[in-house]
C-alpha cells in the first residue's frame, strides 16, 4: 500500500547503469521500451525476433526488436543546516525538511533508487553525511539525524560549504535535493548548481510563514538574526509590513529568476512537506 506522504519522481532525461528501476535509460536489453529493429546478426536474441519487421526489411533478414532498459539511479538530499533552518513558527524548519527526507526514503525505495544525504551550514557537516544506498530504512536514520542535529550561530560562509559538498557529487548523474531556505548571499549560487551536472537539480525553498507575512499587530518587535545572532527592536507599523511582503518578493523573484536561467526551476515549501505539490513539480516538468 502506498504511504499517503509519497510522491512520484519522473524526470526528463536518460541516465546509465544496468541495475533495474523506474527511470528512463540509455541502455539496451530486455527492457519495455522499443528502441528500434536490428539486424539478428548484430544482436543474436530470437527470443526477440519481429516477423512482420523481418518480411518489410528489404535484405530479407531476421530483425530483431531492441528495448531500452528502465534502470535506478542514485538520489541525494542536499541540506542546509544552519541556523536559520532551526527556526520555525510552528515547527522548525529542518524538521519540514526532515519529513521530506522520510518520504523522499520510501519513494526512492519504492522506484529502486538509492538514496543519500549530505548538509552543510557554515562548513560542510561531515557527521550527517549517508553514502547513496538502497535500503528500507535508510530514510529514517537520515530524517532522525537532521531532527537530533544541532547548528551554532554560522562561523563560515554557507557558499563555501555548499562547493564543498558539490565535490562529492562532481561529474555523477542522478537525481539531486537542494534543500534551502538561501538565507545567505547567492552571488556565487549559479556556478554552484553548474557544479552538480550532469545530475537533474530540484532546489528546494523552505520558508515559514512567520518570516513571509509580517504580524498584523502594531508593537514593538524584539528580532534576531538567526544566521548571526544579532539582534535588535522594530516597531511594526504599516509601512514596514508593506516593505516586509515587498523584500520576500523581490527575494523570491531573485530565487526564480537565477534557477530558471539554469534549466532547474525550484519549488517553495511554506511550514510544512507537501508530496503532492512534489508530485505535481515532476509531472508539469516531464510534460
Amino acid at each position: 500500500m502506498q504511504r499517503s506522504d509519497e510522491f512520484h519522481y519522473r524526470l526528463p532525461r536518460r541516465f546509465g547503469g544496468w541495475r533495474p528501476g523506474a527511470q528512463r535509460g540509455t541502455s539496451q536489453g530486455g527492457g519495455q521500451e522499443f528502441a528500434a529493429h536490428r539486424r539478428l546478426f548484430d544482436y543474436p536474441d530470437p527470443r526477440r525476433i519481429d516477423l512482420r519487421a523481418s518480411v518489410r526489411d528489404p535484405r530479407n533478414g531476421w530483425m530483431v526488436r531492441v528495448q531500452r532498459l528502465r534502470v535506478a539511479i542514485r538520489v541525494h538530499a542536499v541540506v542546509d543546516v544552519s541556523a536559520s533552518m532551526h527556526f520555525g513558527a510552528g515547527r522548525r524548519k529542518l524538521d519540514v525538511v526532515a519529513d521530506f527526507v522520510e518520504a523522499l526514503g520510501h519513494s526512492a525505495f519504492r522506484a529502486g533508487d538509492a538514496l543519500g544525504l549530505l548538509a552543510f551550514d557554515g562548513h560542510a557537516r561531515e557527521d550527517l553525511f549517508v553514502a547513496a544506498r538502497h535500503s528500507r530504512g535508510n530514510a529514517s536514520l537520515m530524517a532522525q539525524m537532521l531532527r537530533d542535529c544541532r547548528t551554532a550561530p554560522t562561523q563560515g560562509c554557507a557558499a563555501q560549504a555548499l562547493r564543498r559538498v558539490s565535490e562529492r557529487l562532481a561529474g555523477r548523474d542522478g537525481l539531486v535535493f537542494l534543500v534551502s531556505d538561501f538565507h545567505w548571499p547567492i552571488a556565487t549560487l549559479g556556478a554552484l548548481l553548474d557544479r552538480f551536472a550532469p545530475a537533474c537539480v530540484v532546489p528546494l525553498v523552505l520558508w515559514d510563514p512567520a518570516e513571509t507575512e509580517p504580524p498584523r499587530a502594531s508593537a514593538l518587535l524584539a528580532l534576531r538574526d538567526a544566521e548571526t545572532g544579532a539582534q535588535r527592536s522594530l516597531w511594526m507599523r504599516a509601512a514596514l509590513r508593506t516593505r516586509w511582503r515587498a523584500a520576500v518578493a523581490a527575494r523570491r523573484a531573485e530565487l526564480a529568476a537565477l534557477f530558471d536561467a539554469h534549466g532547474t526551476p525550484a519549488l517553495h515549501l511554506h511550514g510544512r512537506f507537501d508530496a503532492e505539490a512534489l508530485s505535481r513539480y515532476f509531472l508539469e516538468g516531464a510534460a
